[in-house]
Order: C-alpha cells, then sequence, then structure tokens
C-alpha cells in the first residue's frame, strides 16, 4: 500500500513542517527532502525506522495508543491534531462515520425555532462540508455581499466579496481549511467533503495549498473583523455549538459588544431584513426568515 492514505498524507505533512531544529536535532549538510526524515521522527518517537514507514505508508494495521502518542509527541501535535491522528489510525470499521442515511442536513424544527428567536444575532447551521443548512433573517443580511448564502468555503475562496468581507482574509482561509481537515478526519469518504475539497482544490490555488498543510482545527469561539458593504466595520465574537441530537452539525452565532457599533448595525440588518421580507410578501412571495437551504 502507498502512503496516499489519509494517515500517511497527514503524518508526512507534518513530517515536513518541522525543521531538525525544532525539535532540538542538528542539522549536517544539505537535506533532499523537506523538513525532518522518517528515520529522525522513528528516532524521537522511540520506535523502529521500519515501524514508522509502515505506519506511514498506511501498512500498519493497528498500531497501540502509546505508540500514536509517541509519534504524536514527535511531530509537535497539539491536542486537535492529536485526535485527528487517533480517528485516521482507527481501523475503517471502527471509524465515527457520518452516514448518508443519517440525513445530516435535516434540521431539527427546535433548531430552526431557535435561530429565528434570535431578530438581532446572526446565527446559522453549519454541515460537515461547511454548508449553511439553516439560517436566520440577520445572518442572510448580514451574507447580502454573497453571490449565495450556501457554503462558507466557497464563499471565503471563490466568491470575491469574500476578500473584503473578511478583513483579515488570511485568517479566515487557514481557519475554514482547517475546519473542513477536522470535519475530514472523522469521514474522510465523505461525498459531499470530497466534491467540496475537489472543486475547491482545483479552482483556488490558496486552498490547495493550504489543504496539503493537514493543519487541523475545529470552530470555538473566536473573534472575527468582518466588512459589510452597506453597514461598514463589524467586530463580532462568535460561538460554535454542537447539535446533541446532530453531533455532525454546529449552531454558529454572532454575537456584538451591547451598545456598540455593531450590535447597532445587526439591528440596521434586521431592519433591512424585515423590508425585504415586507416588500416579498407585498408582492405575493411569502417571506421566509429561515432557509434550510
Amino acid at each position: 500500500m502507498s502512503d496516499s492514505t489519509p494517515l500517511g498524507e497527514f503524518l508526512r505533512a507534518r513530517r515536513e513542517s518541522l525543521k531538525p531544529q525544532d525539535v532540538g536535532l542538528p542539522e549536517h549538510g544539505r537535506r533532499r527532502v523537506p523538513g525532518l526524515r522518517r528515520e529522525e521522527v522513528a528516532m524521537l518517537a522511540g520506535v523502529s525506522s521500519d515501524y514508522y514507514m509502515r505506519l506511514e505508508q498506511g501498512r500498519e494495521s493497528s498500531p497501540s495508543p502509546q505508540m500514536i502518542d509517541a509519534v504524536a509527541a514527535a511531530l509537535q501535535l497539539d491536542a486537535e491534531a492529536l485526535d485527528h491522528l487517533r480517528r485516521l489510525t482507527r481501523a475503517s470499521h471502527e471509524r465515527r462515520s457520518i452516514p448518508a442515511a443519517a440525513g445530516h442536513d435535516r434540521i431539527s424544527r427546535q433548531l430552526l425555532q431557535l435561530l429565528d428567536s434570535w431578530p438581532d444575532t446572526p446565527a446559522f447551521v453549519l454541515g460537515p462540508a461547511l454548508d449553511v443548512l439553516a439560517h436566520n433573517a440577520v445572518a442572510a443580511a448580514l451574507h447580502s455581499g454573497f453571490q449565495r448564502f450556501d457554503n462558507l468555503a466557497r464563499m471565503v475562496f471563490l466568491d470575491p466579496a469574500g476578500r473584503h468581507f473578511y478583513r483579515d482574509w488570511e485568517k479566515a482561509a487557514s481557519s475554514c481549511v482547517a475546519e473542513l481537515r477536522s470535519a475530514y478526519g472523522y469521514d474522510p469518504g465523505s461525498p459531499r467533503l470530497t466534491e467540496v475539497v475537489d472543486t475547491l482544490g482545483a479552482k483556488s490555488p490558496e486552498f490547495a495549498e493550504l489543504w496539503a498543510r493537514h493543519e487541523v482545527k475545529g470552530k470555538t469561539q473566536q473573534a472575527k473583523n468582518l466588512q459589510h458593504p452597506e453597514v461598514g466595520a463589524l467586530e463580532i465574537q462568535f460561538s460554535a455549538f454542537t447539535v446533541n441530537d446532530a453531533p455532525h452539525q454546529q449552531l454558529v452565532v454572532y454575537q456584538a459588544e451591547p451598545a456598540g457599533a455593531t450590535a447597532a448595525a445587526f439591528v440596521e440588518l434586521r431592519s433591512r431584513a424585515d423590508r425585504g421580507t415586507s416588500e416579498r410578501t407585498d408582492q405575493g412571495e411569502p417571506g421566509r426568515a429561515v432557509s434550510d437551504t
């Protein structure tokens, strides 16, 4: 078996991202490979070079938890990267998967009602491939400058509005790819994840470069600096929550400092959304505060 498996790709990418001096090794002369050599990782992990080679090539079927921890320490993986490595090393029949039959794109009625109960707070639900599965009206108004509010990864990398909307585009791009990589670790065979990754990799050199780094990070609590084309600069805090009855979904909520400029902008965005809904209703089209795209 070649080292083109998800496990092999991950180990090789993380090995190549380290320099000898990063791990306390001397660097002598010219090196023919980027980063660390396989035998150097093996030495740092306390395993044989042959064993590590088999692991990186996907020929070691059931490495022990102690062995995985030793390799992770050698590669200086953080907690999220270590969890990702553990998922990749599970046998295929043990790996947590997201089966199509589970309907991971279906949103519960209670969650839709919750979204709609926050009229001044942008909130939306994401699937594993960063598809926007549902959103409230103010979230749609916040992203009105995009061609479509459908998939965050596509919006960041392929929609021209993304370069202006995310004031720190490089940070947004890196986070987006790391989140996709984290989801990929749970289900490397996911058709939807594969479709999104393949499309972005073919159309965006920046995405392809970031994807090849194999960096892993899920959504947590962070600050975002955004630029809306109509209400201007926004400084927000966002939180992401796992949906208990659908662990593959995430509820993302954007918050503003009370009584601040961003909070006022959210109110303005809600007013714009309400006016748009009213206009569509007057024209005979039903308005919707929540979409299950």
